[in-house]
């Protein structure tokens, strides 16, 4: 990798792409994406979405290039608060897409417990079954109630749902054992 351009250099690049000069758009991008892009993958730890951060904040700079000035910071760091606030703004969104499909699992648990056998009894047997799933699976952590619904549900093996959910496999194998651990314990004060 070539050595970093200077202060002033880069200063400079930056005053043209204020000016809408996209040709030192592309210099500055040419001298800064290496180490910015190393930034974004110590932050995100997945090339595609740190790719997608260093596009989205080249866009940024373009933008609030006008705006930086070189008496509040040196413009490599200028270059990488922006690079490290959208790396963590993608990380905050997938968290929340995570949220979203546990949510969207418990909702399908509940439907996929309800009974439709005409015995009363095997209608109330079910109904709290389903009751007493649905207290103790809230009673586990998000993640480990996410990684439990996921592989019960959608029928994922462990090295797939590490896939789904860009986490390490061991990592997902323990939250499925000590959720498992949890719902067991947790299932026979009801049972």
């Amino acid at each position: 990798m070539p050595p970093p351009s200077s202060d002033a250099h880069l200063v400079a690049l930056i005053d043209r792409v204020a000016q809408r000069d996209e040709a030192a758009l592309r210099a500055l991008y040419d001298l800064t994406s290496p180490r910015l892009f190393g930034l974004a993958m110590r932050v995100l730890r997945r090339r595609d979405a740190a790719e997608d951060v260093l596009q989205e904040s080249f866009l940024t700079v373009w933008r609030a290039a006008g705006d930086y000035r070189l008496s509040l910071s040196p413009p490599l760091a200028w270059l990488g608060v922006i690079v490290r606030s959208r790396a963590l703004d993608a990380l905050r969104k997938h968290a929340t897409s995570r949220s979203d499909r546990t949510q969207e699992l418990n909702d399908s648990l509940g439907h996929a417990l309800e009974s439709d056998t005409p015995d009363p009894m095997d209608a109330a047997d079910a109904s709290e079954q389903a009751t007493a799933l649905h207290t103790c699976l809230q009673r586990l952590e998000a993640k480990q109630r996410e990684v439990v619904s996921l592989a019960y549900l959608r029928d994922l093996s462990h090295s797939e749902l590490a896939q789904q959910l860009a986490l390490p496999l061991g990592t997902v194998k323990t939250w499925i054992r000590r959720g498992l651990e949890q719902l067991r314990g947790c299932m026979a004060r009801y049972v």
